[in-house]
Formats: structure tokens, sequence, C-alpha cells
């Protein structure tokens, strides 16, 4: 049985929604008063290293971008090129000013879920974290001048200039307002006309798959009955994709995105019988607490492309040689 089925509060268009319509109105009075300042010259963007890919949306709340950033730093490492991947480090200690990542496993305590996340799909390539962006791009311009920087987000962040920016946006979403009456950082026909590609469109696609379910003890396969854990935007696909595979998704703790899953008592609340199914991003996390032994847990692998492949590989080859 589904037992998260609620979806993103903002994703809704209710009668809350209209009630704050004024407000979301003054919102986007404010951003497009900030974005004329750079559109008239009187602030300038700044580009201390090229090229510069981003990985942005238009909406708060998860969207998908970091598998889609994993998916495009192997296209590009395919082409021969090196990258440099740049996250924010939301919610860590790393998230104010801006930090080259040692190599090796990533504490996210200090660096972020989603860095650490990201440093286990590929061990191999530069992070950079810090919502400076500007300061980052230097980082990778002192430290590597031959890559390319792959942004995870930052697309509304404006005194950074990029040379492609690739944005993902439903084609309907249910409720298109700005904050706070709905999702969006900024007016959703603006943003949009801004990005180089938008994703979906009717050239190319993401394509979401699952790789496997790692679990840290004997395999526990459909239909047993497990439980959910996750501090993710949307919680109940992953209860859908469990009831998908198979599972009777008996029992299920949804905490907010980025949530540091270091309350003691957390575990409690999920039947002791039961396997725990969770998320990369959240796993990380997770295997630092000290009772982390006593379950048997689930890690849903998960990744997407963006198809047609060889398709979007060319197109990205060319914009970035075009700048």
């Amino acid at each position: 049985m589904g037992v998260i089925q609620r979806e993103f509060e903002s994703d809704r268009r209710d009668i809350e929604s209209w009630v704050m319509l004024p407000l979301a109105g003054l919102y986007a009075i404010g951003w497009m008063s900030y974005e004329l300042m750079y559109k008239l010259g009187i602030k300038r963007p700044q580009q201390p290293h090229a090229p510069i890919v981003c990985i942005g949306n238009l909406r708060v709340g998860g969207s998908g971008k970091s598998p889609v950033v994993i998916h495009v730093a192997q296209v590009l490492q395919g082409q021969g090129r090196e990258v440099v991947i740049g996250c924010n480090g939301y919610r860590s200690p790393r998230q104010e000013g801006a930090s080259l990542a040692p190599a090796g496993p990533l504490d996210p305590k200090e660096w972020g879920d989603e860095p650490a996340m990201i440093r286990e799909a590929l061990p191999d390539v530069p992070l950079v974290v810090g919502r400076k962006r500007v300061d980052a791009a230097a980082l990778v311009a002192a430290h590597h001048p031959g890559a390319v920087l792959l942004m995870d987000d930052g697309f509304q962040h404006l005194p950074l200039r990029k040379d492609v920016s690739i944005v993902l946006d439903p084609e309907r979403p249910v409720n298109s307002f700005c904050l706070p009456a709905g999702p969006y950082r900024e007016p959703r026909g603006a943003g949009r006309r801004k990005a180089d590609l938008l994703l979906p469109n009717d050239q190319f696609s993401v394509r979401p798959f699952i790789r496997g379910i790692e679990w840290t003890k004997s395999e526990v396969r459909p239909p047993a009955r497990v439980a959910t854990l996750t501090a993710i935007a949307y919680p109940h696909r992953m209860v859908m994709t469990a009831e998908h595979l198979g599972y009777d998704v008996a029992s299920g703790v949804a905490r907010p995105d980025h949530d540091p899953l270091d309350d003691p008592q957390l575990l409690s609340r999920i039947p002791a019988d039961l396997p725990i199914l969770t998320t990369a991003k959240d796993w990380v996390k997770i295997r630092q607490r000290p009772d982390v032994e006593s379950r048997a847990w689930g890690i849903l692998q998960y990744g997407v492309t963006i198809e047609p492949t060889a398709e979007f590989a060319e197109w990205l080859g060319a914009r970035i040689a075009a700048k």
C-alpha cells in the first residue's frame, strides 16, 4: 500500500495559492527588477572560467538535477573533456563561500548530501562546493583551467555568466505561479526563454531508470513487506517506485528535503522487522548513524539518460565549441 501519497505542497494550485497570488506578483516584480539591472549593464556578470555548463531549474524543490548532472558529466567525459562539478552544498558548512573538495568520500555533514552522493557516483571527478559561484569558478580556473565547469543548480545566479544553460521544467505544471503562491523562482515564461535547452522538449527527453537495489545484508526480494525512509522533496515517488518494483510498502518516514537524518529516535518509528528502502542521497547520511547496523537497508540506485543520447552529446559538444 502507498503510505506517502502527498505531492510537494507548492505544486498544487488551491485556494491558498490564489490568496497568495498578490505576493507572488510582488515577488515577480522584485525578480524582474533585479534581472533588469543586469540587462541594463548596471550590474555585470563575471566569468573567471570557461566553459561553464549549468543544469538548472525554474522551481524550488527537487527536479532531478543531480542525476542529470551525473549523466551530463559522463557525456562530457566520453568526449574526452575534463569535468569539474560545482554544487552549492545546501544546508552544509561549506555552503558559505567556495571550496574545492578533497579526494575520496565526502562527509555530508561538512559538504552536503548532494556533493557526497555525486562523489560516490563519480569518484574521480573534482568537486567545487559553495554558493559563491563566481569564487567557485575562479577556483576551477586556478586548479583545473582546461575543465568544463558543470554546475548543479545556479541558473538564477546572475553574477556568474554561463556558456550553456540546460533547464529542467515540466511541460504542463499544475501550478505555474511564482513564490509564495507557487513553486517558481522566477516568471516561468521568461525563465524558459533564457534557457539554451529545455528538458523535456520535442527533440530530447530525460529517461529515468533503476540500476537496482544494493542491500546491506541479504537481498530482500518482492513481494516482501518493506518500509521507506527518505529526506527528498517528493517522498511519494520513492513509495511509488518501490510498489512498481513489486514491494509491499507497509510503513514509511518522510523527512524534509536535505534533512540530516540524525534524529536518535528516527528508526524507532519504523517496525523493527521491516527492511528499509532509501535513496542514494539519503544513504550517505544514514550510513553514519550509530544504529545503522541494526537494520537491513536497501539503497535504490537511480539514474537518468537524455535521449537520444548520441544527438544530445553532439548538441552539447557543438554548443560548447561555439562559445
